[in-house]
């Protein structure tokens, strides 16, 4: 078993990026060279902008290429909560937001034509328990009426010719897609050099000043200036920028990879290949690869760690998940194990916009594979003074109390789901 991304192990390595030490004046600079940074670099420097892209170790090392390979449309939570917590307008607005982020990597990979097993599958958003399907249900009503009518509701015997396993029905969401995150993220990297973006990477930044309207940033490589700044690093955020710190919480999430499946263990296990996620709290995420392994991820610990021991944890913890659910690949051998931190904030919901004479875009909460080419290219089109098309402009965004950074406190949230998920 290999404790990496199946994503990084399977793409082809990113060939570009300078070499010399970092220096010199950008109209902006991006630190992050994840699916947001990268989007926003690729879109400045289409409209002529200079722009340099900072990354602490290689392009898409994080977030982007440690995911379970999802691009589900539709919110990380119910229409029904969104609605509730942020009134009607602004709950349509996020939601279809997701919708659009779909279109927008259709449409990125064909223009630069990326070569990343782009698909539309459809996601299932599976009732572990029955009273899990009467919450699903209520909340496909809202979502079909007001917002997305392409999703449907499928009862248990429906589920027969999508998942070999029992749920209680499920809601199909048909705009949902999956990718090759790999083979993307590389492609973007390419398409934003080629565009005229300067990429760096192993160029974390380890300090940041602003004097006289221009921003300093001091890497281990050397140092440039900006005019404008955009944070696109999410729960790998460095430690001079402490306000967003404060406000993200860095949780593990753990992903295991099996052997190639046989045609006979897909149509027994996914025959409907699509992106399924369980309604538990503490639930688990799957689909098969571009090469029929089943991806299988959940949060498995609560922990703010993703090295090699940590994931090799998670992973054991994994595959008994996976047989629980799947028993007919309880002997399945796993090809790989990884981890990676999502970038939670307090409500789950995302964040983006200028703080302080920074722009960010980050906090996706689990939706950021699908969510950040296209907030990236909207933070873009804002620099560029563009009219404004972000749908959480001027949402507010306060501290999580008692956050510094280290989120002391998983352990407890851990349990709190855990006891949830056995009494509900």
């Amino acid at each position: 078993m290999k404790l990496l991304s199946y994503w990084h192990d399977t793409a082809p390595a990113f060939a570009g990026g300078v070499q010399g030490p970092v220096e010199g004046h950008y109209d902006v600079a991006v630190i992050g060279g994840g699916f947001t940074g990268l989007a926003a670099a690729r879109q400045l420097a289409k409209a002529g902008a200079k722009v340099v892209v900072l990354e602490a170790e290689r392009v898409g090392w994080g977030a982007s290429g440690r995911n379970g390979g999802h691009l589900n449309n539709g919110l990380a939570h119910s229409y029904l909560a969104a609605k509730a917590e942020l009134g009607k307008e602004r709950a349509i607005a996020l939601y279809k937001a997701l919708d659009d982020s779909i279109d927008t990597i259709e449409a990125l990979i064909a223009e630069e034509g990326i070569d990343c097993n782009f698909r539309r599958a459809g996601k299932l958003k599976l009732a572990s328990k029955p009273q899990h399907f009467d919450a699903i249900a209520r909340n496909f009503e809202a979502v079909h009426a007001e917002v997305d009518p392409d999703t449907a509701l499928l009862g248990a015997d429906d589920l027969k010719r999508e998942v070999g396993s029992p749920f209680f029905g499920a809601m199909l969401s048909k705009k949902s897609g999956m990718m090759h995150m790999g083979r993307y993220v590389v492609g973007l990297a390419e398409a934003a050099e080629r565009h005229g973006a300067t990429i760096f990477e192993k160029a974390a930044v380890i300090e940041h000043t602003r004097l006289n309207g221009r921003h300093h940033l001091k890497t281990a490589r050397g140092k440039v200036t900006a005019d404008e700044v955009l944070v696109a690093t999410g729960a790998y955020t460095p430690a001079s920028f402490g306000y967003f710190r404060r406000r993200i919480i860095a949780v593990g999430s753990f992903i295991i990879a099996t052997r190639p499946l046989t045609d006979a263990e897909i149509a027994a296990t996914m025959p409907g290949n699509r992106t399924c996620v369980t309604s538990m709290n503490i639930g688990n995420y799957f689909r098969l690869s571009p090469d029929n392994r089943l991806i299988f991820g959940g949060r498995a610990r609560f922990s703010a760690t993703s090295d090699q021991r940590s994931d090799a944890k998670s992973g054991a913890i994994l595959k008994a998940s996976l047989a629980e659910i799947f028993p007919q690949l309880a002997h399945v051998e796993i090809d790989y194990c990884w981890g990676g931190l999502v970038d939670m904030t307090k409500d789950r919901f995302p964040r983006a916009g200028y703080h302080d004479g920074v722009w960010y875009a980050m906090g996706y909460s689990g939706h950021g594979a699908q969510l950040s080419t296209h907030l990236g290219m909207i933070i873009a089109d804002a620099i560029l003074d563009r009219p404004d098309r972000n749908p959480l402009s001027g949402l507010e965004w306060p501290a999580v109390p008692g956050h510094f950074g280290k989120p002391w406190f998983l352990p407890l949230v851990g349990m709190y789901y855990k006891m949830l998920d056995r009494v509900r």
